[in-house]
Order: structure tokens, then sequence, then C-alpha cells
């Protein structure tokens, strides 16, 4: 069970956090205390609006599986998955009893990490990422008949999956897309053509001048369960059309895409890593090419940061985390924004408001 800790307003760089009272409901406050949660994929299913985080627990960081993986993010050691839920956005949040174990994922070792969710002829598909017995990120998939679960997996990971951070988004014409790949611990990196190489690169970064690495893109089977064609990487240009390069740290692609649909355009958003924030590129494809547009969310209390955007009850809502509660970056709490766009259809920045010291 989660404490009510005193709060540590952790400095990241230059950047302060806004402090108010507690607004109404839960906007801006975490949404769950008895447990922490992280990575909130949001969705809104039979008029319902349910949200489906990696769930942080206590204890040492895990050890390396072997010395040759030289890991990292083990201090991210998620086992499990609990489902949110809220009738509306600052009314009581349903905590579902556990959606899906890692003991009942007969390919999956540890590390189960953010996770997304979707719909489709009367079936939910969760699809997670965890560390296979070589000690490779795969995705899997498991499939129930409620949007709270219990799940059950498919024996093996999706063929052709690596990394973390899946993200399935449907567009009208019902064709659905998966993007995935997070770097650093998230081992995007070390894949290449789809071959897991543990001795490969450490660190998340290409030479300065070269292309950023990027999310990777899949359409998916009519049934959910795979891809159709290959992964392939996603462009995100900058305003000239060039590719955003890999020394652009305040730009470039880290980790946690996002997709989301706003008058037509497609919205792709996506984490920064180290230098914590959430940006966003607008494209006029699900698949890209993606125009970097600017910023979703400024730093948040803590070092990671994950979200996702969905619209419910006639307002569009920004899902993130943050370290509020425990003051470490690996025990995290799911808050809920309000976000707004501009005539032109661009994001409103958001700024993070912590409450509760």
């Amino acid at each position: 069970m989660a404490r009510r800790l005193p709060l540590a307003l952790a400095a990241l760089g230059t950047y302060a956090y806004a402090e108010a009272p507690p607004p109404a409901g839960n906007v801006h406050a975490p949404l769950v205390e008895e447990i922490y949660t992280a990575d909130p994929s949001a969705h809104v299913f039979a008029g319902k609006l349910y949200v489906y985080p990696s769930h942080d627990i206590e204890g040492p960081p895990l050890p390396d599986i072997a010395p040759f993986l030289n890991s990292q993010g083990n201090a991210f050691k998620m086992r499990d998955y609990r489902v949110l839920s809220m009738d509306h956005v600052g009314g009581p949040v349903t905590i579902h009893p556990v959606a899906l174990d890692i003991k009942d994922v007969p390919w999956a070792a540890r590390q189960m990490w953010a996770p997304d969710a979707a719909f489709r002829n009367g079936t939910y598909y969760l699809y997670f990422p965890a560390k296979d017995w070589q000690g490779a990120f795969r995705i899997g998939v498991a499939t129930s008949s409620s949007p709270a679960g219990p799940f059950k997996a498919q024996p093996q990971p999706i063929q052709g999956s690596f990394s973390i951070d899946p993200s399935v988004f449907t567009d009208d014409d019902g064709r659905s897309y998966m993007y995935f790949g997070g770097l650093s611990g998230g081992q995007l990196q070390k894949t290449v053509d789809g071959v897991f190489h543990p001795g490969g690169p450490r660190e998340a970064d290409r030479a300065p001048l070269e292309a950023a690495y990027t999310p990777m893109v899949a359409p998916m089977t009519d049934d959910m369960l795979g891809f159709a064609k290959p992964a392939r990487a996603v462009d995100i240009l900058d305003a000239d059309g060039k590719p955003i390069r890999a020394d652009d740290a305040q730009r470039r692609f880290f980790e946690g895409t996002w997709m989301h649909k706003y008058r037509g355009r497609y919205y792709l958003s996506y984490s920064t890593g180290g230098t914590h924030f959430i940006a966003y590129a607008i494209g006029d494809s699900p698949t890209g090419p993606f125009t970097y547009q600017g910023r979703v969310l400024e730093p948040v209390d803590g070092w990671t940061t994950h979200h996702s955007i969905v619209e419910y009850e006639g307002q569009w809502w920004l899902f993130y985390a943050d370290s509020h509660l425990s003051g470490k970056t690996w025990l995290r709490n799911v808050k809920v924004a309000p976000l707004e766009y501009d005539a032109e259809g661009r994001i409103k920045t958001v700024k993070p408001i912590v409450t509760g010291k």
C-alpha cells in the first residue's frame, strides 16, 4: 500500500513547479494513493473512462540478468497491471483487481512496463512490454471480455516486436496501428533490423549531427494480435523538413509515444527523456511524416514522464505521472489535467501544478 509521504520537490535543471491549493476533484492531484501508478494510457470504453497504468512497487532494484547486458532501469521492476476507471473526471476512481500478472505470461521474465489497451469486435486487448528470459524487451498482448480484465496473455510475444511503450491507435476507417520504442533501458538502440544485440550501445543518442532515433510504427492485423507488416521508423521533422537531430535534446524522441487525432490531423506526442518534456508533432497520415510543433507538458516532479491524451465528455484530457507522493522517481502517481488547443490546432502547453506539500 502506498503511504502519503512528505513531498520532495526535486529540482530538474532550472525548471520550477507551480504551487497551488488543491483544485476541485482530482485535477492535477494523484488519482489514487493506495498504490503507485505511472505511464497512464487512457481510453473511453462503453461510455466510461478507463486508465491503464504501469504499477510501481517498492523495494530494492532488480539485479542484472547477466553482466554483459549492462542493464538500465532496474529500479522499475513492475510485475502486474491494475486498471483504474471513473465515470467522470473529478469523481471517484475505482482500482480494479489485478488485470494481468507476470506469472501468467509464459514468455515474460521481468519488468512489465507501460501498457496500452484497445477494443475491437467485443474483445478488449492489453498490450504490454516485458523482458523475455534472454533479457530482451518484447511486446505481448492479452485479451478479455471486460475492459478491466482479467486478461489472458497469448503464449508468445508479438512477432517482430521489440523495445517498450506500445501504444495502439485506431483510425476512423477502423485500421489500427501500434507505435512503440524507448531508448536507454528501453533497448531501442540495441535493436537492429528487429534483432536484439545485448552488447549494443548503452546510451540513447546517436552521433550529434545524425538523425535522432524515432519511434516505430506497424499496422495491426484484423485480429489485433500481430503486425500486418514489419514495423518501420517514424519520421519526425523540423519546420524545414529535416529530421530532428540526435543532439536536439529538447525536441528529439526518447520514449512514451502516443497518437491522437484532432480535426482530421494526427498528433504524435512523446517524451524527450532527460530534458523532461512531452513534445508533439503533427502529420496528415497515421504513419507520418510528422512535423515538430512544440510541447504538451513541461517537466514534472521526478525523472520519467509518460502520458496519454483522450477526449471524454466534451473535453480533452492529458493524463501524466509524477513523483508527488513518494519523492522517488520509480514510485509514481498518475494525474490528469484539461488539455486545450488554440484556433490553429496547436496544443496549449500544460504546466504541472504541485499540490499538498
